[in-house]
């Protein structure tokens, strides 16, 4: 069954407020702080979309974020999406932590920088790729979009950054959630769509 855009944003208001596994952040201010570095950086609506959900299945999981298991949130929160959100949206937040794994294979020193409990849960998540596995990784379509928001994951974590507020971002999604499959398109190709405040 598909979640509705209320349902989104109730579970980021309400069990987002939760702390994010071992961080200092919660699960919205995380959330919050990567949809902004992607919008800050100039991303399609699809990506920053993808930012601000891409956790989603922490939240979803029925033990929630225990931080002391793999909960596989990156497949959870995808068939309660489907109904919801087009594939660019979908992608990358599918390929979010298998980017991580990626970029421990082929980035000198990205292990290194990861927060500590990135560290912690990259370990439950099967460690780095092999060679043959990175290559197979980036073949898949939005494997690009999946490395930088991953990027933006790794620096969502600051406590107390200020942020445009969980509305602004859910007006995004709305748009996203109502645009014909051919705009959902246009905006994964990188045409830039102003969000409502």
């Amino acid at each position: 069954m598909a979640l509705s855009l209320e349902d989104v944003a109730h579970l980021l208001a309400t069990r987002g407020v939760n702390q994010y596994g071992r961080e200092a952040v919660s699960q919205l201010e995380h959330a919050l702080q990567c949809a902004q570095w992607a919008e800050k950086s100039g991303e399609n609506p699809a990506t920053i979309v993808a930012a601000l959900l891409h956790d989603l299945g922490h939240l979803l999981a029925p033990g929630g974020d225990t931080a002391e298991q793999d909960d596989l949130h990156q497949y959870i929160a995808i068939p309660f999406l489907r109904g919801l959100l087009p594939d660019a949206v979908l992608e990358p937040i599918r390929l979010h932590v298998d980017a991580k794994r990626y970029l421990c294979a082929m980035e000198p020193g990205y292990w290194e920088a990861l927060s500590p409990a990135s560290q912690h849960s990259l370990v439950l998540q099967g460690g780095a790729f092999t060679p043959q596995e990175a290559m197979q990784f980036a073949a898949q379509p939005f494997a690009q979009e999946a490395i930088r928001l991953r990027r933006y994951d790794d620096h969502a974590k600051v406590p107390g950054l200020a942020t445009s507020p969980l509305g602004y971002y859910m007006a995004l999604v709305q748009r996203m959630a109502q645009a014909p499959a051919a705009d959902a398109v246009a905006g994964a190709a990188g045409v830039s769509v102003a969000v409502a405040a």
